[in-house]
């Protein structure tokens, strides 16, 4: 009589910790704050737009060159666009993921519910629709120009810049997004830290403050752009 032979084969460690719970709230975390962090230095960067053409143009183009001659023009930046990619793919399918997790487990819903948490689930999600659309729309408009308006001018970034904001849905468009980032920063740096082990009793207030100081900043440095293009400090 032939033995049987096992076809199966037990899941791989990556695989096993992306199953999970856990798992996926790790990789939401950690996807969440490298966006953070390209949030941050993209905001400071845009801030250079009031101090000239000059600069800021200088700074776009400086972007491009980050690591010559090691690196070859604009191999950084692509590295740099690759990182987010998979970071925004890789946050946005866990929180799919976990958002179906979710429901499946409460079949149906709760007799009592809780506000605040509602509250946040709730502008987690449409906040990253928001934002995902947002991106889209980013892109064509200041980096590729198909739906720029003004007629869009290669290598000349602050131009595009003021037509974009010279226009009332670049406005609205751009506000929107913005003020959905700093509600989508408010919550996600919290949970990322509890996800990560940050919190603690002691630290949960820090973290909180912490949390809120960030998502103003970055909504406030953010704002700063169309503001000033608004009201005829940058032209």
């Amino acid at each position: 009589m032939a033995l049987a032979t096992r076809t199966d084969r037990r899941p791989s460690f990556a695989r096993t910790v992306w199953d999970s719970t856990v798992g996926k709230k790790t990789v939401m975390a950690v996807s969440g704050l490298i966006m953070l962090l390209y949030l941050v230095v993209h905001m400071i960067g845009n801030l250079k737009i009031f101090f000239g053409a000059g600069d800021f143009n200088h700074y776009a183009h400086w972007l491009r060159t980050v690591g010559e001659p090691f690196m070859h023009y604009e191999w950084t930046l692509w590295l740099v666009r690759v990182v987010l990619v998979v970071a925004v793919v890789a946050h946005a399918v866990s929180a799919y993921q976990l958002s179906r997790r979710d429901i499946k487990a409460r079949p149906t819903r709760y007799v009592h519910r809780k506000p605040r948490a509602s509250y946040a689930t709730r502008t987690m999600r449409w906040g990253g629709v928001i934002l995902a659309l947002f991106i889209v729309w980013h892109l064509l408009d200041l980096t590729t120009g198909t739906v720029h308006s003004g007629g869009f001018q290669e290598g000349r970034p602050y131009q595009n810049v003021v037509d974009t904001f010279s226009t009332w849905y670049g406005n609205v468009i751009y506000i929107v997004a913005m003020l959905a980032v700093g509600l989508h920063v408010r919550h996600g740096f919290w949970s990322a830290a509890q996800t990560l082990g940050a919190g603690s009793r002691t630290r949960d207030r820090a973290l909180k403050a912490t949390a809120n100081v960030l998502a103003l900043l970055l909504t406030a440095g953010f704002l700063a752009v169309p503001v000033g293009v608004m009201t005829g400090v940058v032209s």
